[in-house]
C-alpha cells in the first residue's frame, strides 16, 4: 500500500470522525452534559490532528490544535458549553470540515473566518470573553479560574512553566482484572514537530488507570547546547489498570511513529523491588492550567523546570508500590476486547457497482431459464423445475445481501442539513433549530448520494421563507426559536423523509395570485388547498419580492421536484397557515431492483411496481357506475373509487376498454388517494431489474423506467402517480400547466 492509498484512508476516516464532531456537539448544544459525549468530541478532533501532522497538513493542525484545547478546556469542567460556546465550537466544526476538505481535493477555504474563529477559541481557552467575529454572536465564557503566576525569566530569556509534581496516585485501588503494565516511552523530535505532546500523552494515560512514572534525564544537555526542536526526555511508567493491552497502545495511536515505545505486561509474581525504576508521583492535573494556547510549543519548556534536584526531592516523599497483574486476567480481558470490537473492512464502492450489476444480470438470466422451462415441461414437476426454484430463492438471497452492503443510513446527510440551518439561520437573522429522527434508516447509497442536493433546496426555503423572523414568531405566541424536523422512515418497501417547520405556512392567496400574475392558472380557475400549493414547484415560480443568494419560497423547488421525479419518487405538500409546513418526499429503497406485477394494456407488457398496489380484483358490471362525461366510478366494499383505464391515459388506444373485461389493479398513490387502474390481464408477479429509460433513451412520461422480461422482451414500469395525477385532469407532459383545472 503507497502513501496515497494510506493518506484516501486517512481521509475516510476524518469524515467518520467529523460526522462523530458534530453529532457529539448537537447532543451537547440540546442539553446532553454525559462526559463521554465531551470525551467522543475531544477525541474525533485529536484524531483529526494526529493523523493530520502524520501527513504534515500545516493548516489542518493548527487550527485542530487550537479547537482541541478549548474542548480539553470543556472536558476539565474550566469552561461551561454554554449555547453561545457551543456556537463557536460547531462553527468550528464546519470550518475543519472546510480544512480537511481543502487538503483532500484542493480548494478555497475563508482564512479571515478561520482566524476569526482561531481567536475566539484561544479566548475561550484562555477563560475570557472574546470579540465577536464577522458572523459570530458575541461568546460569553466562564470567569477563569486562578492561574499560579509564571516565574521569571533569567538572563539567557529562559521562562519556566509551571508544573505541578504533587502526589499522584497514592491510595492503591483494588479491583477485579486488574494487570499492571511496563511502558517505556521515549519521544523523538518528530513528535512535536507534527502538533502532539508529550505531556498530554502522559496526562490521557494517568486517566485509564492507577500511574507511577520516572522520568530519565540522563540525555539532557547543558541549557547552552540545547536544541529547542529536539527531544531530551524519556519516561518509564508503571501502569495499573483493568484496560487491555490495546486501549494502552490507543492513547499513542497517532505518536506511535514518533516515538521509541514499548508497552509490555509486568510479570505477575515480581516483587515491586525487581522494577528497573523508583516510582514518582507525578501529578498531570496541572497540565490543565497549561495547556491553552501558549503551551502548543515544544512539551520541551514546561519538562525543562524538572531538573535533577527536584526530581530527586520528589523522589524522596514517595513509597514503592508494589505491582499485581495476573497474566490469565491480561489474557481474558484481550480476548473479551477482541471480541467486542466489530471487524470491518472497507471496499472501493466500483467492485460493489460491478458486483450488483452482476448481480442484476443474473436475476435476469434466471428468469429466461424458468421461462425456457415452464414452455417446454407442461406437467412443472421435473427435477428441473424444482431445482430452478431452488436457484431462485438463492438469487433471491444473493440479491438482498449484496444490497445490504450499499445500504447506508441517511445520518451522514441529515448531519449535513445542521450546517445549512447554522449557516442560513445566521443569514437571515433567525434562531433555528433543527431537530433530526430516523437517522439510521437505511437506504441504497444512490439514493443517499442524489437527495442531498434537493434536500438542500427545500431546507434554505424552510429557513428564509418557511420560518418568520423571531419578533413576528414572539407576537404570533410562538417560541422565538424556530423548529425545522427532518425526520426518515421506511413504509411498503420505500423510504418516507418529511421537513416540518413550525412557520408561517403557505399563504395561498399570495401563491394563488402570484400564479396568476405569471399566467400559469386562468384568473377564473377553481384549485383546491393542494393542487395551490403545489404550484410552487412550478418552474420559476417564486413569491420572492426581491432576488437574494437564499432564494424565495419556490426558487428551486421545481428542481427539486424533478430530482425526486427522476428517482422514480414523489413530492408531496400539507400547510396549516399559521402552523407551518410539511414536505413528504417518498423514494424507492433501491434503484437497482423491484418486485412488480407483470400486466398487459393494449398489447404492451408493463410492470406495476408492488409496492403500490393495494389488492387486484374482477370488476363486475354491477359494481361500474358512469359518473359525468366520460368518468366511471368502482364499487369496493360500499365505497366508490375513480377507475382509470392505464391505456386511455397512455394514448395506447383512444376508445376506453370495457372494465369488465379486465382487471382492476387497486393502487393507493402519494396524495391522490386511491385509484383503481384498469388493464386487461396479469401475467404475474416477478422481480425486475431496473433500467434507466433516460440514461439509454429519453423521458417518457407516465414511465418511470424499464426492465428486461424472462423471455427477453423490455417492459416498461409503469409511473403510479403520473397516471394517478393524469386522471385528474393533469397532463402527463413533464412541464405541465395547471390551467386545464379551472
Amino acid at each position: 500500500m503507497d502513501m496515497n492509498e494510506i493518506k484516501e484512508i486517512f481521509f475516510q476516516e476524518c469524515e467518520e470522525q467529523l460526522a462523530e464532531l458534530e453529532s457529539g456537539l448537537l447532543k451537547l448544544n440540546d442539553g446532553d452534559r454525559d462526559p463521554e459525549t465531551v470525551n467522543a468530541v475531544f477525541r474525533a478532533v485529536h484524531s483529526i490532528k494526529g493523523g493530520a501532522g502524520a501527513f504534515g497538513l500545516e493548516d489542518l493542525v493548527a487550527f485542530a490544535h487550537v479547537f482541541e484545547t478549548t474542548l480539553d478546556c470543556v472536558r476539565s469542567n474550566r469552561l461551561e458549553p454554554s449555547q453561545d460556546v457551543l456556537k463557536v465550537m460547531l462553527k468550528s466544526a464546519d470550518v475543519l470540515a472546510d480544512l480537511t476538505n481543502a487538503a483532500r481535493d484542493g480548494g478555497f477555504v475563508d482564512e479571515s473566518r478561520s482566524r476569526a474563529l482561531v481567536k475566539e477559541l484561544e479566548a475561550l481557552a484562555n477563560g475570557e470573553t472574546p470579540a465577536p467575529s464577522v458572523d459570530a454572536p458575541k461568546v460569553v465564557a466562564k470567569a477563569p479560574e486562578p492561574v499560579q503566576a509564571a516565574p521569571p525569566t533569567d538572563d539567557s530569556g529562559f521562562q519556566p512553566v509551571p508544573f505541578s509534581f504533587d502526589s499522584f496516585g497514592d491510595e492503591e485501588a483494588e479491583g477485579e482484572g486488574e494487570q499492571v503494565f511496563d511502558i517505556t516511552f521515549r519521544p523523538r523530535r518528530e513528535l512535536f514537530s507534527k502538533g502532539n505532546e508529550a505531556a498530554l500523552l502522559l496526562r490521557d494515560l494517568s486517566r485509564i488507570g492507577e500511574m507511577s512514572i520516572n522520568c530519565d534525564i540522563d540525555g539532557l544537555p547543558a541549557l547552552d547546547a540545547m536544541d529547542p526542536e529536539d527531544s531530551y526526555f524519556g519516561w518509564s511508567i508503571s501502569l495499573k489498570t483493568k484496560k487491555a493491552e490495546e486501549d494502552v497502545r490507543s492513547v499513542f495511536e497517532f505518536a506511535e511513529w514518533d516515538c521509541e515505545l514499548t508497552v509490555k505486561a509486568a510479570e505477575a509474581a515480581a516483587p515491586a523491588a525487581d522494577l528497573p525504576m523508583v516510582p514518582v508521583p507525578f501529578d498531570l492535573s496541572a497540565l490543565d492550567e497549561v495547556s491553552g494556547p501558549a503551551a502548543s510549543a515544544d512539551v520541551s519548556a514546561a519538562q525543562t523546570e524538572s531538573d535533577a534536584s527536584k526530581m530527586a526531592a520528589a523522589a524522596a516523599r514517595v513509597e514503592k508500590k508494589e505491582t499485581a497483574a495476573a497474566a490469565a486476567a491480561a489474557a481474558q480481558t484481550a480476548t473479551t476486547a477482541a471480541a467486542a470490537a466489530g471487524q470491518t473492512i472497507r471496499v472501493d464502492l466500483d467492485r460493489v457497482d460491478r458486483l450488483i450489476n452482476l448481480v442484476g444480470e443474473l436475476v435476469i438470466n434466471q428468469a429466461m431459464l424458468s421461462q425456457s422451462v415452464i414452455e417446454n415441461d407442461n406437467n412443472g414437476t421435473s427435477s428441473i423445475n424444482m431445482g430452478l426454484e431452488e436457484l431462485q430463492q438463492l438469487t433471491r438471497e444473493i440479491q438482498d445481501s449484496v444490497m445490504a452492503i450499499r445500504a447506508q443510513p441517511v445520518k451522514p446527510v441529515f448531519q449535513r442539513m445542521s450546517r445549512i440551518v447554522r449557516e442560513v439561520a445566521d443569514m437571515v437573522g433567525k434562531s433555528i433549530r433543527l431537530v433530526t429522527e430516523g437517522e439510521n434508516t437505511e437506504v441504497d447509497k444512490t439514493v443517499i448520494d442524489k437527495i442531498a442536493e434537493p434536500l438542500t433546496h427545500m431546507i434554505r426555503n424552510a429557513v428564509d421563507h418557511g420560518i418568520e423572523t423571531p419578533e413576528k414568531r414572539e407576537a404570533a405566541g410562538k417560541d422565538p426559536e424556530g423548529t425545522i424536523k427532518l425526520t426518515a422512515k421506511h413504509r411498503s418497501g420505500r423510504i418516507l423523509i418529511e421537513l416540518v417547520d413550525d412557520g408561517a405556512g403557505i399563504n395561498r392567496e399570495r401563491v394563488k395570485q402570484k400564479a396568476i400574475d405569471n399566467e400559469l392558472i386562468a384568473p377564473d380557475a377553481n384549485l383546491s388547498d393542494e393542487e395551490i400549493d403545489n404550484l410552487i414547484f412550478a418552474p420559476g415560480f417564486s413569491t420572492a419580492d426581491t432576488i437574494s443568494d437564499i432564494s424565495g419560497r419556490g426558487v428551486g423547488m421545481d428542481v427539486v421536484k424533478r430530482s425526486i421525479q427522476a428517482l422514480g419518487g414523489r413530492i408531496s405538500i400539507s400547510s396549516r397557515p399559521g402552523h407551518g409546513s410539511t414536505f413528504t418526499m417518498s423514494l424507492p429503497l433501491t434503484l437497482a431492483v423491484l418486485d412488480g406485477m407483470v400486466v398487459t394494456v393494449a398489447g404492451q407488457t408493463l410492470v406495476v411496481p408492488l409496492t403500490a398496489i393495494v389488492e387486484t380484483l374482477q370488476p363486475e358490471a354491477t359494481a361500474i357506475h358512469s359518473f359525468g362525461a366520460n368518468q366511471r366510478l368502482i364499487s369496493i366494499r360500499d365505497s366508490f373509487c375513480p377507475l382509470v383505464d392505464v391505456g386511455r391515459i397512455l394514448n395506447f388506444r383512444s376508445v376506453q376498454a370495457n372494465p369488465v373485461e379486465g382487471v382492476a389493479l387497486l393502487v393507493e398513490s402519494e396524495g391522490g388517494g386511491q385509484r383503481a387502474l384498469m388493464v386487461d390481464a396479469i401475467q404475474g408477479q416477478r422481480q425486475v431489474v431496473i433500467k434507466s429509460l433516460e440514461a439509454n433513451y429519453t423521458h417518457v412520461p407516465g414511465i418511470a423506467a424499464a426492465t428486461i422480461l424472462g423471455d427477453g422482451r423490455v417492459a416498461l414500469i409503469l409511473d403510479v402517480d403520473a397516471v394517478v395525477s393524469a386522471s385528474r385532469g393533469q397532463s402527463l407532459k413533464p412541464e405541465m400547466s395547471l390551467a386545464a383545472t379551472g
